[in-house]
C-alpha cells in the first residue's frame, strides 16, 4: 500500500497505586478520685479487620476475529513517491482465481483508492473527490450500477467505467483529469487505464468502504466488509 496508506497504531500503558492507611490510639483520662463502688470502665470496641484490596485488573484481550473476517493479507510494496495520476496494479499476491470476494476501499485524507480481492490488495491509485460544496459521502456502499461508457446526465461529462455508489449518481469513474487542485461533484476519479482495470473486476454488489483517514495494517480485519 502507498506511504499515504501507511498504517498507524496508538499504544496505551497502565499504572497501579498503592493506598497505606493509618489508625490512631484514644487518650486515657486523668483518673479521678476513686468512689466506694465504681463503675465498670466500658470495653474498648474491637477494631473491624481491613477490607481485602481488590486484585488488580487484568489487561484487556482482543476477541479472536470471526473465521469470515475479511483480514488484509497483503498490501502493494509501493516506493515510489505517490502523486494525482500514478497507479499501480499487480494480482500476483492474491488467489489465481478471478472469483475471490473484492473490497474497494477510498480514503479521502489520504486521496487514495485501493482494491483487495480476498484481502490481498491487487490495485490502488491516487484520486481525485468532491469539493466542500459537493462532498463525497462517507460510510459503506455496494455498487448498484455499472457502465464502461457512460455520460452524466446531470452534467453532460464523461464518466467512463462507472461504478455507481449511491442513488444521486456518486460513482467512481475514470477521469482524464487528475491534478491536486482538480475535484468532482462528489465521485470520486481515477486515472481512465486504472479505472478500467478496476471495472474488469468489481461486480454489481460489491462492497466500497469511503472514510476519511481510517488506516488499515497487514493483518487487521476490514470491518465494515
Amino acid at each position: 500500500m502507498s506511504p499515504v496508506t501507511k498504517l498507524w497504531l496508538a499504544r496505551a500503558g497502565l499504572a497501579l497505586g498503592c493506598v497505606a492507611a493509618f489508625l490512631g490510639a484514644a487518650q486515657v483520662a486523668e483518673r479521678v478520685r476513686a468512689q466506694p463502688e465504681a463503675a465498670a470502665a466500658p470495653k474498648p470496641a474491637s477494631l473491624a479487620a481491613p477490607a481485602a484490596k481488590p486484585a488488580p485488573a487484568s489487561k484487556p484481550v482482543a476477541a479472536p476475529l470471526p473465521a469470515d473476517a475479511y483480514t488484509v493479507r497483503s498490501i502493494l510494496p509501493i516506493k515510489a513517491p505517490f502523486v494525482h495520476g500514478d497507479w499501480y496494479w499487480d494480482e500476483s499476491a492474491a488467489p489465481a482465481s478471478a472469483g475471490g470476494r473484492i473490497v474497494v476501499t477510498v480514503d479521502l485524507k489520504a486521496q487514495v483508492l485501493s482494491v483487495f480481492r480476498d484481502g490481498h490488495e491487487i490495485g490502488t491509485a491516487v484520486m481525485i473527490y468532491g469539493a466542500d460544496v459537493k462532498p463525497t459521502p462517507l460510510g459503506v456502499f455496494n455498487v448498484s450500477f455499472r457502465k464502461a461508457q457512460h455520460v452524466s446526465s446531470i452534467y453532460n461529462a464523461p464518466m467512463p467505467y462507472t461504478l455507481r455508489l449511491t442513488n444521486d449518481g456518486v460513482s467512481i469513474h475514470g477521469s482524464a483529469v487528475m491534478r491536486p487542485d482538480a475535484a468532482t461533484h462528489g465521485c470520486v476519479g481515477v486515472p481512465i487505464p486504472f479505472a478500467k482495470k478496476l471495472f474488469d473486476v468489481v461486480k454489481l454488489g460489491d462492497v466500497v468502504i469511503v472514510s476519511n483517514g481510517e488506516t488499515l495494517k497487514q493483518g487487521q480485519a476490514i470491518k465494515a466488509a
